[in-house]
């Protein structure tokens, strides 16, 4: 009966790091591909790369913490722990299959808190520890943004020249005698630069969803010795990048054409906040969600620019600023308008994000941990396992 235990447990913990795969290489390489720099296929391949190292190396902190410190590890029973899993890897199906990359974090904690709650084990001060890091963490990511956005990103914007030109990035070189690559008839060597900085931040990206993820489908099985940490770090990585080949497609979509259409500058700074962020706290042991970082970022970084039509002084005023969605892909001279000089037609270009997507990922956001909790606690509150 142990024997069969395990194997669905194994099982049930693969079916959760596909389903992580598809949720998070969206949040991760979305930016990257609604702005055509990397192929799906392409992110998804770095996807796995480096969310394996970053699950071999922070990722260890993250699977003490969820395997052993919310609940004792006895509580970890393999019976306990398939159901936990059972319930993280329902909740993001769900969410997976309306193409929303949801906070698997959040779920698979608030499906270990279910079994805390419902057994009177939980560890009330490290679930409150988390929870404030939950609540922080989106809000340093929104004001980091909305700071750089309303006095750092139009200089920015204006020194880096970050456009995309039309053609090809790279071509292929046949007058020799062996091809090599060479840039297309329209690139530079700044926006070549500034495309691998794109895809370096993406990777960066991808590490701390490894480091902060591949926990949420394992810890349960580590925490009660049923699978040695190495082993389930290989199991989560291994199947997270099936689910960033597979059912990840969708998310890209999502992020990266549906929610926001983001020039590169500003995909640059989303990404580096919001991974920041992220790879601090799985160092701290937190698990925190990648998806509510980086979507807090990118919220941040287009309302701090639309509020350059305004000084502090005309905002303390009453005067409201021209909260414009469009405000991130102004083409902007060496002359920057200074703050309050700013008119909301200087702002105009491609929406930042359109509402209704935005409301639909908060939606599921909420959602999932809501319903893997609820499961959890209604299952262990009634029966043993």
């Amino acid at each position: 009966m142990v024997e069969v235990l395990l194997v669905i447990g194994l099982v049930v913990a693969a079916f959760v790091g596909f389903n992580i795969g598809g949720s998070s290489t969206g949040v991760a390489f979305g930016p990257a591909v609604g702005s055509d720099i990397v192929s799906k296929l392409t992110a998804a391949a770095l996807m796995t790369g480096f969310a394996f190292l970053g699950a071999w190396t922070a990722g260890r902190n993250v699977i003490e913490t969820m395997g052993g410190q919310i609940v004792p590890e006895d509580q970890f029973t393999l019976g306990a722990s398939v159901a936990v899993l059972f319930f993280v890897g329902l909740a993001l199906l769900i969410s997976n299959t309306f193409g929303v990359p949801a906070s698997t974090s959040m779920t698979a904690v608030g499906a270990i808190a279910g079994l805390g709650v419902a057994t009177g084990t939980l560890d009330a001060a490290v679930m409150l520890e988390i929870i404030s890091w939950w609540i922080v963490a989106p809000v340093i990511a929104f004001w980091i943004c909305a700071v750089v956005g309303r006095y750092i990103y139009p200089y920015l914007d204006a020194k880096l020249k970050l456009d995309q030109s039309p053609g090809a990035l790279l071509t292929v070189d046949r007058s020799g005698a062996i091809p090599r690559p060479a840039f297309g008839p329209n690139t530079t060597i700044r926006e070549f630069g500034s495309i691998v900085l794109v895809v370096v931040i993406a990777c960066y990206m991808a590490f701390s969803a490894g480091a902060s993820n591949a926990a949420n489908a394992v810890a349960p099985l580590v925490g009660n010795g049923a699978v040695g940490i190495d082993a389930a770090i290989l199991l989560a990585s291994a199947t997270i990048g099936l689910g960033a080949f597979t059912i990840a497609r969708r998310t890209l979509d999502t992020v990266g054409n549906d929610l926001t259409e983001l020039p590169i500058l500003a995909a640059l700074i989303v990404e580096t906040v919001s991974a920041s962020l992220i790879a601090m706290l799985s160092w701290l042991g937190i698990p925190a969600s990648l998806a509510v970082s980086a979507t807090m970022c990118i919220v941040g970084l287009g309302w701090g620019r639309a509020t350059r039509t305004v000084t502090i002084g005309q905002a303390l005023g009453g005067k409201s600023p021209g909260m414009s969605v469009n405000a991130l892909t102004t083409e902007t001279d060496e002359n920057v308008p200074r703050v309050g000089e700013e008119s909301e037609t200087d702002l105009a270009g491609r929406n930042l994000f359109d509402p209704g997507t935005t409301g639909r990922v908060i939606f599921f956001w909420l959602l999932t941990p809501s319903l893997s909790a609820a499961a959890s606690y209604a299952l262990f509150a009634v029966t043993s396992l």
